[in-house]
């Protein structure tokens, strides 16, 4: 039908071009260098409206199938539903079992029921696993279909659960009966939504605050993916495929490798021992999954000189006849190109030249640019490499680790990273969010035809979330996208009695304030807990979570505080951020407010008494804290609405201050 229905009609010949454009940020809209299936969700992701299909009858009426329709994968995929067998539908009963009457939920998820499909099972029929790229569409749909879901749960859940001060809500204390929808505004999308912007922010913060609690971070470690590991090839090799066809099987198989990687960097027989890491998992657009990894040593292997540098790695081609091995592994993986002159087509070339900085220049020995870069050690030792007709030498090494690299046997590059002037940069490197795409829809017709020369370009640009089959199979399963340790506590306050309060739209607001557990939170739960407990009394409230769990003293592990960050047009709320920063053992608000036995009326003026503030140090103070995480072009713009608030007497004197301390 649908192919009589195009023969018979004049239907323009269209097509999605992916564009590339450097004005907006490269690392996100680049193009991609593999060719996959991908999604392309256009907009944002978390304002996208309902996905469906329209299909049409044979009387010519036409009909909406939403995705929850237990129809919808059928139509889509006739293929892969030969017998029309229904698709997901919300009322799947779990299997019973002896243990079912203790579950909350007795019905099957689509997070579920994508997961149990992707399954291997000898009783069943492979067809959707062997499906090649027919699979990995339904992949990429069955992900957007999950993750649809879940917004529409927050979006519907948005319409009964609102928030508001308490003291506002105390307001309506003679009108007790006051419906819920009455007051109070409702939740938007949470940090806590795997992915939003939010979520990426504070990631960031996170990541800061670790930086800030045990040091700059000392290497930085990519893991490629390598379809050719034995474990892959020995899944596929059973249905005579390729492990480009497996997505599912190379996301499986990667978490393995990244776990084994982070055991054996924590067990400290690599590069020693270790304080923090942190890692995030992204594709890139390049088909194949990579984790970045950020390794911060223990204080003893910090700052080492470049022989320590050396031990640990190497950007030389290893001998070929001592080391045989480890040559090919090299010339497999680690060799970057060729390209400059003798490839002017090189992904990595733009103007005319390698935007990787390579080939290298020969270097004798190991040293620290002036940016805080390490430059390598790259010897004129006469190997070479033979790669697509092209001898390459030391030039060309992407640092490695050997130790690591006989192990894993992929592309793991290795590089030293213990300066301040790069931190910032690694930290928005790894936390810069979802792949996205900008595409234009033109026309795919002959471009001899005259109607082309008046009309070839359909004027309709769209910005689009990028997701392939690789990642959409790790995020069916659920594998974590970020790890850190240690555990980062993000650390809440308030003013007196303007702690937030949740509700439903059909409670009553005597109701709500009736409950007795309506004054509490996280930062009255702290000052409560050090009327209590005498040791924690010499803790401010960041450093608190390191020997308590909330009101109670910890057992084991370790925690991070991290106070939030508040602008400083947040009036009293700023400036009480700055008094929690020193202020230790506080059991009310008045002993956040004292200063040497001296109760002040508001926390600017204990700020003054501090001497936190004076002479626009308020300003400065939250430059200098902006200059910890933010970047150059952040901090201009925060000066510039600092300027606009009019409040400064003297811009040129924080503009110098600001200057004095990047000196």
């Amino acid at each position: 039908m649908a192919r009589d229905k195009l023969d018979s009609s004049v239907v323009c010949d269209l097509k999605l071009k992916l564009i590339s454009d450097r004005k907006t940020d490269g690392r996100l809209y680049n193009l991609p260098n593999a060719s996959e299936v991908a999604a392309l969700i256009v907009g944002d992701e978390h304002t996208t409206n309902n996905r469906d299909i329209i299909i049409e009858k044979q009387t010519g009426m036409l009909q909406r199938i939403n995705e929850l329709h237990p129809a919808y994968l059928p139509l889509q995929y006739p293929l892969l539903y030969p017998h029309g067998e229904d698709g997901y539908r919300p009322n799947i009963f779990h299997k019973h079992h002896p243990h079912s009457h203790a579950t909350k939920r007795n019905k099957v998820t689509m997070h579920e029921y994508f997961c149990y499909r992707m399954q291997s099972r000898d009783n069943e029929a492979q067809t959707i696993l062997h499906s090649r790229r027919l699979f990995h569409q339904w992949v990429v749909d069955g992900y957007c279909m999950i993750e649809s879901k879940k917004l529409n749960y927050v979006r519907q859940h948005q319409q009964e659960l609102r928030v508001d001060k308490y003291i506002n809500l105390n307001d309506c204390n003679n009108q007790l009966l006051t419906q819920g929808n009455e007051k109070g505004k409702r939740i938007i999308l949470p940090s806590l939504f795997v992915g939003s912007q939010r979520y990426m922010e504070q990631l960031y913060f996170d990541g800061m605050a670790i930086c800030a609690h045990v040091g700059f971070p000392d290497l930085f470690l990519t893991l490629t993916c390598n379809p050719a590991w034995p474990e892959i090839q020995r899944q596929v090799a059973k249905s005579n495929l390729t492990a480009l066809d497996f997505p599912d099987v190379v996301s499986r198989v990667f978490k393995m490798k990244l776990n084994q990687l982070m055991h054996d960097l924590k067990s400290g027989h690599v590069f020693g021992p270790i304080l923090a890491f942190v890692y995030t998992i992204e594709w890139q657009k390049r088909g194949l999954p990579h984790a970045h990894i950020l390794i911060f040593l223990h204080p003893l292997n910090k700052n080492p000189n470049p022989e320590d540098i050396d031990n640990i790695i190497s950007a030389e081609i290893p001998n070929k006849d001592t080391d045989p091995e480890l040559y090919q592994i090299v010339s497999n993986h680690m060799m970057h190109g060729p390209c400059g002159l003798a490839n002017k087509r090189a992904p990595c070339m733009a103007n005319g030249k390698c935007f990787r900085f390579f080939p290298k220049k020969f270097q004798p020995a190991t040293i620290v640019d002036q940016d805080g870069f390490p430059v390598y050690r790259r010897r004129d030792t006469r190997q070479t490499v033979q790669k697509q007709g092209v001898h390459l030498d030391n030039r060309f090494v992407v640092p490695y680790n050997p130790h690591l690299l006989l192990k894993y046997r992929t592309h793991l590059n290795v590089e030293w990273c213990n300066q301040s002037s790069s931190i910032k940069y690694l930290f928005k490197y790894i936390n810069k969010g979802s792949d996205r795409i900008t595409a234009v829809i033109v026309n795919d017709q002959n471009q001899d035809g005259p109607q082309n020369q008046v009309h070839d370009e359909i004027k309709h640009y769209l910005d689009c979330q990028y997701v392939s089959a690789p990642e959409a199979c790790w995020k069916i399963f659920a594998f974590p996208m970020h790890g850190r340790a240690p555990a980062v506590e993000r650390l809440y306050f308030h003013l007196e009695n303007q702690q937030p309060v949740y509700w439903k739209d059909s409670q009553e607001i005597g109701t709500v304030l009736a409950k007795t557990t309506i004054k509490e939170s996280m930062f009255t739960a702290w000052m409560d807990s050090n009327k209590i407990y005498h040791h924690g009394r010499d803790l401010t409230y960041a450093k608190y979570v390191s020997k308590f769990v909330y009101d109670k003293p910890r057992k084991q592990g370790n925690t991070i505080g991290r106070l939030i960050w508040v602008p400083p047009s947040s009036g009293e709320l700023f400036y009480m951020r700055m008094m929690l920063s020193s202020a230790k053992g506080s059991q009310c608000y008045e002993d956040i407010r004292t200063v040497e036995n001296v109760v002040y009326h508001t926390f600017r003026e204990a700020c003054f008494a501090k001497g936190f503030l004076g002479s626009d140090q308020e300003f400065v103070g939250a430059l200098r804290e902006a200059n910890t995480w933010g970047t150059p072009h952040y901090l201009r713009k925060l000066f510039v609405k600092l300027l606009f608030m009019n409040t400064m007497d003297r811009p040129e004197y924080v503009e110098r201050n600001l200057a004095m301390d990047d000196r």
